[in-house]
């Protein structure tokens, strides 16, 4: 291996799947964070005492108002965490990689620390440190996501066990959970969280590029703290940006070079894909299955307390099975990328023999993807609508398959059916809509605690019905690619 040795690069890679796993995603553990609070009794004054004879986690009579605090929060925190991949990605493209970083440490410090020295008198500065602590995770991911590009061939498996691990760091605040009820305060956890900055910033300067790490590699690439010299970094730059250029060129079979359906489309503006049927499908089939994910998530503290009538210890220990559960998203999502790459390469030697272009054939091998994370999805919310509180089990089985397939997948996605110059734009652009719809989880939950007197089998019932909606997307995708490959065909 050309440039730094192979132990510097093994390095990066496992302190980087180390960071995501441990750091980045941490908010999607949410759940187990609530029963913290609920018995450190944040947001208690707002219980109502005499409104009934339904308890919560700690004990208290009818909290809605409580759970709706602990829901606006989580609203917020998730809203961030996709709104923000648009502005978070425009740091690292503009700034690079150690301004990015640093900026990353900041926020994630400054959140475990409010979060280490509130009460529940001060408890409304969760609000700000839960998005500050969302934004910081994401541009963990973000700066490590690269990382993939140091391996070459492996790329794809590398980003996806990354995303993976994105998800299973929710299990950080099942250990918190866990040492507190051992006797290990929540303020002590999260002074740790702090202290682990030092080691961010040490890894930030001594595993970690100035700028960017380009693909395909150049030779004798170095990067890390010896390696900080901007004629090294105008070399770089300067190679990789050739590398580019040849690798989109031997991209292209001799029949991609003449213009087909499939090409022609790639001298569209940014706009016109904006504004195209394949995108607005996809818009849609990623907005549905993430409300899901985010309403569930969000929500789960109050289904389980109400499913449980109230008990403390059977609350818990169903919150401490989902949060296991979640840490196993980091072996799930690596099987829909080698799902993708698999019939990728097979519709692509099958492609040469009929004379369809390789993109058409790389399109087509979305369609099984996307439909079994819709599939994934529809069962995940079946067993959710079921108010039966063993059935929850299966429930967490397949919300964490489901949802490491999703992200996974989106990007995949995004990477095959548009072309490459528009995919940063389109992937920030489509995370920060599905944001939005993500809004809608704070007053679906306030209808179910209110009009629906707690009782969500209306929008379940709706809910599911757009989750079957969902299907519509990869059957559009699949007509698509058919028709991409009856047209070379005929010529």
């Amino acid at each position: 291996m050309s440039g730094q040795g192979l132990p510097l690069r093994v390095a990066t890679l496992l302190t980087g799947l180390l960071e995501c796993l441990g750091f980045a995603g941490v908010l999607f553990g949410w759940v187990s964070l609530v029963f913290v609070f609920k018995t450190e009794h944040y947001f208690e004054e707002l219980c109502k005492p005499d409104a009934g004879p339904m308890g919560n986690a700690t004990g208290q009579n009818d909290c809605k108002a409580q759970d709706e605090r602990f829901s606006l929060i989580f609203t917020l925190a998730s809203f961030m965490n996709n709104f923000m991949t648009f502005p978070t990605g425009y740091i690292f493209d503009r700034f690079k990689t150690t301004v990015a970083r640093l900026i990353a440490i900041f926020f994630y410090t400054t959140a475990t620390l409010i979060i280490a020295f509130i009460s529940a008198d001060s408890a409304l500065l969760l609000f700000l440190a839960m998005p500050m602590l969302t934004v910081g995770g994401i541009l963990f991911l973000i700066t490590n996501l690269q990382i993939g590009n140091l391996f070459g061939k492996h790329r794809s498996t590398i980003i996806t066990l990354y995303n993976g691990a994105f998800d299973s760091s929710s299990a950080v605040f099942l250990i918190i959970k866990l040492l507190y009820e051992k006797g290990i305060s929540l303020r002590a956890s999260f002074i740790f969280l702090s202290v682990c900055s030092v080691w961010h910033v040490v890894r930030t300067f001594l595993l970690m590029p100035r700028g960017h790490i380009p693909y395909p590699l150049p030779p004798y690439y170095s990067y890390g703290l010896g390696s900080w010299s901007r004629p090294r970094e105008e070399k770089k730059v300067t190679a990789e940006s050739k590398k580019l250029d040849l690798q989109s060129k031997e991209f292209l079979s001799p029949k991609e070079e003449t213009p087909g359906p499939v090409q022609q489309q790639e001298a569209r503006s940014f706009w016109s894909y904006v504004f195209s049927q394949r995108f607005a499908w996809h818009l849609v089939w990623l907005s549905v299955i993430q409300l899901w994910h985010y309403l569930f998530i969000g929500t789960l503290n109050s289904l389980l307390t109400n499913l449980a009538v109230g008990d403390r210890e059977l609350v818990s220990s169903y919150t401490n099975a989902f949060a296991i559960t979640q840490f196993f998203g980091v072996l799930c999502a690596p099987w829909n990328g080698l799902l993708m790459d698999r019939l990728k390469q097979k519709y692509q030697k099958e492609a040469r023999k009929t004379g369809t272009s390789d993109s058409a054939a790389a399109l087509c091998s979305a369609v099984p993807s996307l439909a079994l994370t819709s599939l994934l999805c529809l069962g995940f919310a079946l067993c959710a609508s079921v108010r039966v509180l063993p059935l929850q089990y299966v429930t967490f089985i397949l919300q964490v398959i489901s949802r490491s397939f999703l992200y996974g997948g989106n990007a995949s996605f995004l990477t095959l059916a548009f072309p490459s110059e528009h995919f940063g734009k389109l992937f920030g652009l489509v995370m920060a809509l599905s944001a939005i719809v993500s809004l809608l989880q704070f007053p679906i939950f306030m209808l179910i605690k209110g009009p629906l007197q707690n009782d969500p089998l209306y929008v379940n019932v709706t809910l599911v019905l757009f989750t079957l909606v969902t299907l519509v997307h990869p059957i559009l995708v699949y007509r698509e690619c058919r028709r991409a490959e009856r047209t070379p065909a005929r010529a």
